[in-house]
């Protein structure tokens, strides 16, 4: 039974076992993915997991609780598990308060999507991995294969979404023990693309070599590529919440109050076409949304409890209120003129360990750690010691940002625990003329 069956099975099962004024929604999550662990080029662990869950709420007036059960894939045992999950909630639900914010989408909407991807066989692209990789000390994960999503109501609410994707997340380390962090995902294995990927990853490796510059702190120029800006897009991601910005936890909270600006270059859209995220949440359908317009503030994320507690209307936002498709716009700054245009400062590939020092005023910290360079005149000259910054927000992607490169990249999660993360951020790299280090 594929995926689809499987989610549609259950429903029909479903409808049938409720009583009177009963109502639900049924959310379906599943995938099939196929695993592959690398360490110094050579294949260490390798499989396959297929597994699915579905999630039941039932809901009487204002009262309704939720029970998450794992399911086996056999169809007649998931629908006795699906009904024992029932008369589980159907004992609960009476006994509890009603929910003063409770505001269920009771559209009966529908949505379908089927992305597929054009994914060589896993030996294939193993082969590549070791061929570009020879010689290399690499280690790294690759996970590919399909997703799935469904979502239905007793109001009559459909959703079905299913994409295939794939991400390698990989490192060179250096013998010195330094290393280079790198990633390639996205739904078309593109050969020549990861050979030119893995060919600048080399590249950088060799810089490694040279003696660490250990720099004083202070404010430099800087260039940030798009994994280390994904740092802080994820960081932030929340600070589009309606809930974070009426209670005040919002790091953009001042440029919502019209207190700070970030620079016209910034323009963020929560972008359904083209993203990896299914085009509905639990709370309903998802729809295109400008978040930053020109650096100024646009749309906020609204769930149905910030609707009903704040008197919005919700917009599909799901629970959480945070952004599933990001996407940055590029800008002017053609990749190859990245080290031309920033002449002297860092080049920095990744941040890590992120954190707010002051949330409300949108001051972040974290380490640049990742093979991050001293550039001059144009030209890499060395590798940089390890430097944490802090710096605020409406300082380097204010006055202070200076431009964007012209394709963004696509940038996957990474996360395996428990599942495989969906969702992706399209954003590029971004030059500033001043980031601050501290220690």
């Amino acid at each position: 039974m594929n995926a689809r069956e499987h989610f549609h099975d259950l429903l029909a099962s479903l409808r049938p076992l409720l009583h009177a004024g009963e109502d639900f929604t049924l959310d379906y999550r599943a995938e099939v993915s196929e695993f592959v662990r690398f360490n110094r080029v050579r294949v260490r662990q390798a499989g396959q997991v297929r597994q699915a869950y579905a999630t039941l709420a039932l809901y009487l007036g204002e009262r309704h609780a939720d029970f998450e059960l794992a399911l086996t894939g056999v169809a007649g045992e998931d629908r006795d598990r699906l009904r024992h999950a029932l008369e589980r909630l159907r004992a609960l639900v009476p006994a509890l308060a009603p929910d003063p914010y409770l505001r269920a989408d009771r559209e009966a909407w529908q949505s379908e999507s089927a992305q597929a991807g054009a994914l060589p066989d896993g030996a294939e692209i193993v082969e590549q991995i070791a061929d570009t990789a020879a010689g290399l000390d690499l280690v790294g994960i690759y996970a590919a294969g399909p997703q799935y999503r469904g979502f239905a109501s007793s109001w009559g609410a459909l959703g079905w979404h299913a994409a295939s994707s794939f991400n390698f997340d990989w490192s060179l380390f250096h013998g010195n023990g330094q290393a280079v962090k790198c990633a390639y995902a996205g739904q078309h294995w593109d050969a020549p693309a990861f050979a030119r990927r893995m060919a600048s990853a080399r590249e950088r490796l060799e810089y490694l070599g040279r003696p660490a510059l250990t720099l004083a702190p202070g404010d430099y120029r800087a260039y940030l590529a798009p994994a280390a800006l994904d740092e802080i897009l994820d960081l932030l991601s929340g600070g589009f919440s309606a809930q974070a910005l009426a209670s005040g936890a919002s790091p953009l909270q001042r440029l919502y109050a019209g207190q700070a600006t970030l620079s016209p270059l910034l323009t963020l859209d929560e972008r359904i076409a083209g993203g990896l995220a299914p085009a509905f949440t639990s709370e309903g359908p998802r729809r295109d949304l400008r978040l930053l317009a020109a650096g100024l503030p646009g749309e906020r994320l609204i769930g149905s409890r910030s609707a009903a507690e704040y008197g919005l209307t919700a917009n599909g936002a799901g629970a959480h209120e945070c952004p599933l498709s990001p996407r940055v716009a590029g800008g002017e700054l053609d990749e190859g003129d990245v080290l031309s245009r920033l002449d002297t400062g860092l080049y920095i590939g990744n941040l890590w360990y992120t954190n707010f020092s002051d949330r409300p005023a949108g001051r972040l910290t974290g380490m640049t750690r990742f093979a991050t360079f001293w550039v001059e005149d144009g030209r890499i000259q060395a590798p940089v010691e390890t430097m944490r910054f802090d710096d605020s927000l409406f300082s380097f992607l204010g006055p202070h940002l200076e431009a964007l490169t012209r394709e963004p990249e696509t940038i996957l999660p990474a996360g395996t625990y428990g599942a495989r993360q969906s969702g992706s951020r399209t954003l590029p790299g971004a030059l500033v003329g001043r980031f601050t280090l501290t220690l």
